[in-house]
Parts: structure tokens; C-alpha cells; sequence
């Protein structure tokens, strides 16, 4: 058995050293944009499955990204909060439209089974096809409450086969509802929320951070909604869980000789983990002056390897992807059960 590739180590001693450059300005929003949503990871899938381990799932939620992509093009007019709730929430420093919290339009569930049938045409036979016409064929009341064990992020009870199709569904849901409050009332409607580790318009914890170039953002970093996909700004060098910035450093996976590209599939040094030894956790970033066809959740997939040895170094992982759920069943705070 070949033994799993080394880690490399950077510790950062002075935070305070890095800071945003006097007076330059950058945006604090960066919403999802519709004609890319989705397209951009179905892409980037499909680039780093090519000599994968993980080939066969990366194409299929490549796939199920397309679907996403397909349905967000034409989806139908959801219900959106008012003007005096929007203005409620930004005074609070809150989230307008949380994810556990928001009344979901049932508008949700139509689109999901659109999506999931666009998607299915793309399965071949086999127990994914098999776990998919389960859900189809799920009554709804069975599927919203999937949902919101997803939106609470309890494991306890979910079905974790079907998550990532209940998952796509809640994610394109979500992004169209971004982008209406956008489209109705503008891109400044949404506030900072307090913690500034929430997204600002679902309140969702991000999958991984990005570090971004481009004349107004390069070397900004951004956390991305594991939800919505609205992107916000953070700064470097803080924890994305306890918002310290004392005891941070980096991990990342060092290319074994003779193997290209390193084991995320991404170039060298575009993936890495930022732990934080505060309160022991830690969030993926992702690098675009490394490689800038990175992409948020398609990387982090990607990256598993890395997540598997910085919780053997004792880290827990703070970021949240839906298209790969792992970790101890939670027991339902609530009550509930499956």
C-alpha cells in the first residue's frame, strides 16, 4: 500500500503584517451570477476528474452541476421577503434569508424534480439511477424534511445517498433567490452580518475560502457560500470559525516526485487548509494566482486527501460542502428523528 502523500507546513508569526493595502477598495459582495452559476464547476469537475481516483463522482456531480445550470436559466419567480424585513435584517447585522429559518417556496420542490429529471437522462443504470428515482418518486413532505435536517447540518437522520440531489435543488432554490432580492432591490441590499462568518444573504457557512485576482479583488480573500454561492469578503490570515488571528498556519499536500499535478488535481499550492491552533479548526483555500481556474466547491471535492490528514493532525473541519457529506451522526437538537 503506497503511504499517503506528505504534508507541508507554513506558519504564519505576524498576522498583523499582512493586512489590506492603505485606501484601496475592493467589493464586499460578490453575488452569483446566472449565466455562469454552476456552468463554471461543471467545468472545472470535469478538468480535474480527468486522472482523478475520484473520476466517477467528480463527473457525476459535474453532471448534477449541469442540470443546476440548466434549471437556473429559467427558473420560476420565487417568493421574496419584503422591504421593511431586508431593512430589519440589515439593521441586526442578520441574514435576511436564512437558511434555517426561511419559508421556503414551494416553488422549491417543482424545480428540484425538473432538475433531477434533467439530470437523470445523464445516469446510467445502476444504484445511483436507483437512489435517484427514489427521490423522485418521494412524497414532498419526506423531501422538505431532508431539507432541513441539510440546512441545519445535522447528520442524524439524513439520507446521506440522496443529500447531494436534495442538496443541488436547495442550492439552485437559493441562488434564485439571491439573485431576485438583487434584481428588485440591488446588490447593496445585502449587509455585513455579525459573525462576519455567515453569509450575508443565507447565513450558510462557506465550503472553502479564494484568494482572487482581477484589477479590484487581487489578492482580496473571499468565503463561498456552500448554499447560495454569494461570495464575501474576509480577511486573510483569520480564523473562519473562532475569528482569531493568533496561532494560524497552513497545510498542504506536497507533490510525491514523479507525480503531476499534486493529488487535488489542481497546481501546486492552489489548495491548502488554514488551521487555526486557537480553537482547532480549520477552512480550505483555494488560490487563483496558484491556478485561476480554481473553483470553490469543484476544488475542494477534489481535495478530499487533504481534508483525511489535517483531521488525523487532530483539526476539525469547519467548511461546509453539500456535495460530500462526512462526519459523526449528530442527534437532532430538536427532537426529531429519522
Amino acid at each position: 500500500m503506497s503511504s499517503p502523500p506528505p504534508m507541508r507546513t507554513t506558519r504564519v508569526l505576524d498576522p498583523e503584517q499582512i493586512a489590506m493595502q492603505a485606501g484601496r477598495q475592493m467589493p464586499f459582495l460578490r453575488l452569483p451570477v446566472r449565466a455562469l452559476a454552476f456552468s463554471d464547476r461543471q467545468l472545472r469537475l470535469r478538468q480535474l476528474a480527468a486522472s482523478h481516483p475520484m473520476r466517477e463522482y467528480l463527473i457525476f456531480i459535474a453532471d448534477l452541476a449541469q442540470a443546476q445550470h440548466q434549471v437556473l436559466q429559467d427558473y420560476a419567480p420565487v417568493a421574496l421577503p419584503a422591504s421593511d424585513e431586508l431593512e430589519a435584517a440589515s439593521k441586526v447585522l442578520k441574514p435576511p434569508m436564512p437558511a434555517f429559518g426561511w419559508t421556503r417556496d414551494a416553488v422549491w420542490l417543482g424545480e428540484l424534480r425538473r432538475l433531477l429529471a434533467l439530470f437523470r437522462a445523464r445516469v446510467p443504470e445502476g444504484p445511483a439511477r436507483d437512489t435517484l428515482d427514489r427521490v423522485l418518486a418521494a412524497d414532498d413532505a419526506w423531501i422538505d424534511q431532508q431539507a432541513d435536517r441539510l440546512s441545519r447540518r445535522l447528520m442524524f437522520g439524513l439520507d446521506l445517498a440522496a443529500a447531494p440531489l436534495i442538496a443541488a435543488g436547495l442550492q439552485a432554490y437559493w441562488t434564485q433567490l439571491v439573485l431576485q432580492v438583487a434584481e428588485r432591490h440591488g446588490e447593496n441590499i445585502f449587509g455585513r452580518t455579525d459573525p462576519g462568518t455567515e453569509c450575508p444573504c443565507c447565513g450558510s457557512a462557506p465550503t472553502v475560502s479564494i484568494t482572487r485576482i482581477g484589477a479590484d479583488e487581487a489578492g482580496f480573500r473571499y468565503l463561498h457560500c456552500s448554499l447560495c454561492g454569494t461570495e464575501w469578503h474576509y480577511v486573510r490570515i483569520k480564523c473562519t470559525h473562532c475569528e482569531s488571528t493568533k496561532g494560524i498556519h497552513f497545510e498542504s499536500l506536497s507533490p510525491q516526485p514523479g507525480i503531476e499535478p499534486p493529488p487535488t488535481g489542481a497546481r501546486e499550492g492552489a489548495v491548502k487548509a488554514e488551521c487555526c491552533d486557537s480553537c482547532g479548526h480549520y477552512l480550505k483555500q483555494v488560490a487563483m494566482e496558484k491556478d485561476p481556474e480554481v473553483e470553490p466547491v469543484a476544488d475542494d471535492l477534489a481535495s478530499v486527501t487533504l481534508d483525511l490528514l489535517v483531521s488525523e493532525a487532530g483539526h476539525q473541519r469547519s467548511g461546509h460542502n453539500l456535495m460530500l457529506l462526512f462526519g459523526d451522526p449528530e442527534i437532532p437538537d430538536d427532537g426529531g428523528g429519522g
